[in-house]
């Protein structure tokens, strides 16, 4: 029976794949094989893997048959896919498009110039590139193909118009703002973008762009700011991102940018709702959080990095040597600190990781098993990778900055610090530990030899050491940040806070006087009149708003768009709140309100910013994680205040610096010793995008 029911469902899901249109292949698993392994091999999702063999959602099965969906039966194996490439006429190359190839990587290969391919192929500058499509190639060291124009056409060109290349974060709706006109004549302008709004294509605002690559003198000023060779290299290019569990439209969108329609319309499949798996299409101008259960850089890159080092186990563990050599103070542009560096006098930098290579090399389970599974170990190499970067940086701006890296060893309640000190004591400067315990011994143990210690990851509340530095600001400075900023406005805070949350309310109580709380209902709900009373017109109302209550959230929400006709409001929240990343809980809404909240890392699109995130995509294979970029910004602004002429403590005391994410403001707290009060207030505003409020 067991067997007829098999095959019955084998049948049913044979034919449902005729009626739309596909076929099925039969494939058998290799050993070690995953299902996201063959997705990409046939270029489908899990899910639709899924939806034919449900059984393999416990494991696959060594020589398993696996049934494959493919359209008009043909299997889109990736290792098929060859550039095609034919010669014509002894000069040019005829180049066929294929996927994932962009302006970019088609000019690289080839070594022309943007110029030179667009004026071979004037459709680019409306199609952009397309798979399928045969571009001629001009031989290197050809001048591009013009168009001989007569005074007609040389009359057309002439003829004013405006442009607009899209960028990372940007919608419709704030570009047709930007330039005075309405979503829908935008479209009519620009029919291509109806279904959705890729990054790097180049909208026609006003009048007919011509069908060369040169800018018109009237141009849009978000271009006019960029420089030309930025500009012409924007192509409209796409990567994969996979459904992790739990995510919704709703966090998709805030991660990508994009709207539940955006979102669709690049990924029919959605249509059908948001399942874990998928492999979804998405714009590379856009940077996915990679997670952090997956090592991102491999143990045996330790040892191999573009800067040369010199490695060497020894009773302390590993370490690492960085001599950067300085024969030139200049081209420091790009410094946020200061344009004006040091004498030549070396400094030295340590930062102590808790590589624990003792235990590593002990694990009979292998190192790839330990990497996998050792979530603290995935945090120090991802850490280590972002540090690198910065010692990176270091070389190419020729910073006289010797850096050792020492395994610290560390456990909640131990570590190795204690046999390192007379390595430790000549230092200019320390990153880590990365326990709070640990950063304090070490600090505690450096104070007689006026080292200063940075301490990079904990959130903890530090003992009051003269020597140590807390470089995360903790939860009540992030709080006080957000009502220092609404104070400063002039605004009326109005908090309503559900009961559960005590601590909240007992904070608010003790530190923010004059804040006033809506009454609740004796079943704890909102009282909606209530809330509307503590408004006042002619004032913005910051509503502060803490409670994971949907019900509640609603009611809050609602009160506050009805008061939008007679008062001014904004939503405030003080930490993550996920209820509001669920799609019972209008995203559109969250905007009208221009939800704030106070942040220790901000979103920007600074040029800085995306050469880093570019630069360590190329190295390590990955996108930046939290804690990668934590790694370069610490290690980056601690050798950066090394080179100003003065000490640590003193830039410390004097100097506020921002990096990739982080805002370094450090203070000295009263009962001794150094905090971070740096905090980001973002908000929503109305184009979607994230903004810095502070």
């Amino acid at each position: 029976m067991k067997y007829y029911l098999t095959l019955l469902s084998l049948v049913f899901f044979m034919t449902s794949n005729a009626f739309s249109q596909e076929k099925v292949v039969k494939y058998k698993v290799s050993s070690g094989e995953t299902i996201n392994q063959i997705a990409q091999k046939f270029k489908v999702t899990p899910y639709d893997i899924y939806q034919l063999n449900p059984d393999a959602r416990t494991g696959l099965t060594p020589n398993s048959v696996l049934l494959i969906p493919t359209k008009n039966g043909e299997a889109k194996k990736e290792e098929t896919a060859k550039p095609k490439t034919v010669v014509a006429s002894g000069k040019e190359v005829i180049h066929e498009v294929q996927p994932k190839e962009t302006f970019y990587s088609i000019e690289k290969k080839y070594g022309i110039t943007d110029e030179a391919l667009k004026a071979a192929n004037p459709f680019l500058e409306k199609t952009g590139v397309q798979i399928g499509q045969k571009l001629v190639i001009p031989a290197k060291g050809t001048a591009p193909k013009t168009v001989a124009t007569t005074p007609v056409k040389k009359e057309k060109v002439a003829e004013k118009y405006v442009f607009h290349d899209v960028q990372p974060k940007e919608t419709k709706f704030g570009i047709a703002k930007q330039y005075n006109m309405t979503v829908e004549e935008l479209e009519k302008r620009n029919p291509d973008i109806v279904s959705n709004l890729p990054v790097g294509y180049r909208l026609t605002i006003k009048g007919t762009a011509p069908k060369t690559d040169s800018a018109p003198a009237e141009t849009a000023k978000a271009v006019e700011s960029k420089k030309p060779a930025e500009t012409s290299k924007k192509a409209v290019s796409y990567m994969e991102y996979q459904v992790k569990p739990k995510e919704t439209f709703y966090s998709l969108g805030r991660v990508f940018h994009l709207s539940q329609e955006e979102l669709v319309a690049l990924n029919p499949s959605l249509s059908e709702g948001v399942k874990e798996g998928m492999v979804l299409k998405v714009p590379t101008g856009y940077v996915a959080p990679a997670p952090i259960v997956a090592a991102q850089v491999p143990a045996e890159k330790t040892a191999d990095s573009s800067i040369s080092k010199s490695v060497e186990t020894t009773g302390g563990g590993i370490k690492i040597v960085d001599k950067v050599k300085s024969t030139d103070n200049s081209n420091a542009e790009i410094v946020e600190l200061s344009k004006k560096r040091g004498a030549n006098e070396r400094k030295k930098v340590v930062l102590l990781l808790p590589f624990n290579m003792s235990k590593i090399q002990s694990d009979t389970t292998g190192t790839g098993n330990r990497i996998k599974n050792d979530k603290f170990l995935n945090m120090t190499l991802d850490f280590y990778a972002g540090a690198m970067m910065a010692i990176d940086s270091a070389k190419t701006l020729k910073l006289p900055i010797d850096v050792a890296i020492y395994d610290s060893q560390e456990t909640k309640t131990t570590s190795n610090v204690s046999s390192l000190i007379s390595k430790l004591q000549d230092a200019d400067a320390v990153v880590g530990p990365f326990y709070q315990n640990n950063a304090e011994a070490t600090a505690n143990t450096l104070r007689m030899y006026n080292v200063p210690v940075i301490s990079p990851l904990s959130k903890d509340i530090a003992n009051p050491i003269e020597n140590l530095y807390q470089s995360i600001p903790a939860n009540d400075v992030i709080r006080n940040a957000v009502f220092d900023y609404m104070r400063s406005k002039n605004g009326n805070i109005v908090a309503v806070v559900d009961k559960k949350k005590e601590s909240v309310i007992n904070y608010i109580k003790q530190n923010q006087r004059g804040v006033a709380f809506a009454s609740l209902t004796e079943t704890g709900g909102l009282d909606v009149a209530s809330l509307k009373s503590l408004l006042i017109p002619n004032r913005m109302n910051y509503v502060v708003m803490e409670t994971g209550n949907t019900a509640m959230i609603k009611a809050t929400i609602k009160a506050m768009l009805d008061s939008q006709k007679t008062c001014q409001v904004q939503l405030v929240i003080l930490e993550p709140n996920s209820t509001l990343d669920t799609d019972e809980i209008s995203f559109d809404n969250l905007v009208k309100l221009k939800l704030m909240y106070p942040s220790i890392t901000r979103e920007s699109d600074e040029q800085s910013v995306l050469i880093f995130e570019k630069q360590y995509r190329l190295k390590n294979k990955a996108n930046p994680t939290t804690y990668a970029t934590r790694g370069f910004d610490v290690t980056f602004d601690t050798m950066m205040r090394l080179v100003q002429g003065k000490t640590f403590q003193e830039t410390a005391d004097m100097m506020t610096t921002q990096q990739v994410d982080n805002k370094f403001q450090y203070y000295r707290k009263e009962d001794g010793g150094h905090a971070n009060k740096g905090v980001y207030i973002l908000y929503y505003d109305s184009d979607l995008t994230l903004k810095v409020a502070n």
